[in-house]
């Protein structure tokens, strides 16, 4: 028998992680973009995003549109929970997406699009990381509905987790530029990285540390046996990557440090997934119970099964096409 929905959980967290990790570091371009000012340098930071940042979003729609044909009970009680920080989000993201076409039309306006771009990135990515911290911290539930009030999303490990994950966007910003530009802009962005890992790490470590102690649950999942095999390498090797980050910066690697950093995201995107498992809504429904019918979850699978591999290629082919170094002062 096959179980349909952890084969459609499985692919819905893909989709996710697909999103933070390609997604995460052109917001962090953004979130680094205030911090340099000449014309030639916002130039080729944005353009060493420009052909790819709309297809990173493809992976948003999947993970978003598949919570809700798929899991459409933790859809109802997930959305209304976070509906502040996500309206937030999207708004944020319509600016950063806009300024990407009407900086390039204007002189005069011009800095009114910077902004947009700046800010868009930077709300997007701190709405994120508190939708995330709300998520984890536990959505309280009744009758199959959220019970919860207005403000529920908004306490000080949410603002702990939005802080960190901006922190965290803005090193993949600054290893992506570290890679893909020259001069003093790849200097600057690998001297900012250098600075990014270590408060990124920290803040990491005091998000881990304060999870396990939200509830039970976590606790049992982190520091019960037979957990602890599976739970142990996870900060070990996140550890590991920060340092052979920390090497390639140092040693001036250009590929290496983004890797690690992307390497990074994706062990704690398996944390959390140590956490949450069997849970979709955290602590209250579990995936089974959140599922659809199998009559419906096998059709959509249909559907997946053409349409992921499709959005593989096509975003594949988009980086294979813009590989190489940012050309200096171009246009997208």
């Amino acid at each position: 028998m096959i179980d349909l929905p952890l084969i459609w959980a499985a692919i819905i967290a893909i989709a996710v992680l697909a999103y933070v990790i390609l997604d995460g570091f052109d917001l962090g371009v953004g979130i680094l973009f205030p911090f340099n000012k000449t014309e030639a340098d916002r130039n080729d930071m944005m353009n060493s995003v420009a052909p790819v940042w709309d297809g990173n979003e493809t992976w948003l729609v999947l993970g978003g549109g598949g919570l809700l044909a798929v899991f459409p009970l933790a859809y109802s009680i997930i959305m209304p929970a976070l509906y502040a920080p996500i309206i937030a989000m999207l708004i944020a993201l319509a600016f950063r997406g806009v300024a990407f076409e009407f900086r390039w039309k204007t002189r005069r306006g011009k800095f009114l699009w910077d902004w947009a771009f700046a800010w868009g990135s930077i709300i997007a990515s701190f709405a994120q990381g508190i939708a995330l911290g709300a998520l984890v911290q536990g959505i309280p539930v009744e009758n199959r509905a959220y019970a919860g009030g207005w403000w529920n999303w908004l306490t000080p490990f949410s603002l702990l987790t939005g802080v960190a994950l901006v922190v965290g966007y803005a090193l993949l910003g600054a290893t992506w530029l570290n890679y893909k530009t020259e001069g003093d802009l790849q200097k600057r962005m690998r001297n900012s990285a250098l600075i990014l890992a270590p408060a990124t790490l920290a803040l990491i470590g005091l998000v881990s540390l304060w999870t396990p102690f939200l509830n039970d649950i976590y606790r049992m999942h982190w520091f019960s046996w037979p957990a602890i095999p599976f739970a142990l390498p996870i900060p070990l090797l996140t550890l590991g990557l920060a340092l052979l980050l920390m090497r390639g910066l140092t040693q001036e690697k250009e590929l290496t440090p983004f890797l690690c950093a992307l390497g990074i995201f994706v062990l704690c995107f398996i944390g959390l997934g140590v956490s949450f498992y069997p849970h979709i809504v955290p602590n209250s429904v579990t995936i089974w119970e959140a599922a659809g019918p199998d009559v419906s979850l096998g059709f959509l699978l249909v559907g997946a099964v053409v349409l992921v591999p499709i959005i593989l290629i096509y975003t594949a082919y988009s980086y294979w096409v813009f590989r190489g170094k940012v050309g200096r002062g171009g246009y997208h």
